[in-house]
């Protein structure tokens, strides 16, 4: 999500304040397309035809340029992705968030789209370190990415994975890992399509994230929101 660098849509503050996690909830609680993800608010629509989606994707330019507050969107066929985040509040969620979450979701219903939140999922690469500020300089050089103030990696662009550091006394063996986010609603789904092949995992912080190995010791972490909110 980027914001005009000028400007502000009609109600909304120009320095809005990050929703805290009893906020965040209660304004899902009104938008059932919607979840939280990282300091977001995402969903998935598909539709009939891309001709639909397309559609859908003007009037989502609309809403931006009417709130002044742009989405982050891929479009693949007949399904768009969005995400929702304000960078002036600390990339977190605001009132204008949840502002462009209700018109999406209007706008969505008016071009006969079904929303699909558990499509929209995140990855993100961790790497193990005892001291991030010895490696920083390197990843960030190494993959054109920018530092952002918590310490995490971002691709500038907004479209490869993010990495983040997870500082341990005692790394893996294997120091990088995957983490992918979903919405909570949809890990007991998730827990039955991975058992086959990773069985049961660790689930000592379930249901914040379970962790999965493959037979050669490389890891996944499957993390819902829990743990990932704001505070209050």
């Amino acid at each position: 999500m980027t914001d005009s660098p000028t400007g502000s849509p009609t109600g909304a503050s120009a320095d809005p304040a990050a929703l805290g996690a009893a906020q965040i909830e209660a304004a899902l609680s009104e938008l059932p397309d919607w979840r939280y993800r990282i300091g977001a608010l995402v969903t998935a629509y598909a539709f009939d035809t891309s001709a639909a989606a397309i559609a859908f994707i003007a009037a989502i330019g609309a809403i931006a340029e009417d709130q002044n507050h742009h989405p982050d969107l891929e479009w693949r066929y007949n399904t768009v992705f969005l995400g929702l985040s304000s960078h002036d509040a600390g990339s977190q969620v605001t009132g204008k968030d949840t502002r462009f979450a209700a018109a999406a979701s209007a706008a969505a219903g008016r071009c006969g789209g079904r929303a699909e939140p558990h499509r929209h999922t995140t990855v993100e690469l961790c790497l193990d370190t005892p001291d991030p500020s010895e490696i920083t300089g390197f990843w960030t050089s190494a993959l054109g990415y920018r530092l952002e103030d918590n310490g995490d990696l971002v691709d500038p662009e907004g479209r490869n994975p993010t990495i983040w550091f997870q500082v341990t006394d005692t790394p893996s063996e294997n120091r990088f890992h995957l983490d992918r986010h979903i919405p909570l609603s949809s890990l007991d789904v998730e827990r039955e399509r991975i058992r086959p092949a990773g069985g049961e995992g660790d689930g000592a912080h379930h249901p914040s994230f379970r962790v999965y190995t493959d037979p050669e010791g490389n890891r996944v972490c499957v993390c819902t929101e829990i743990g990932h909110l704001p505070e209050n």
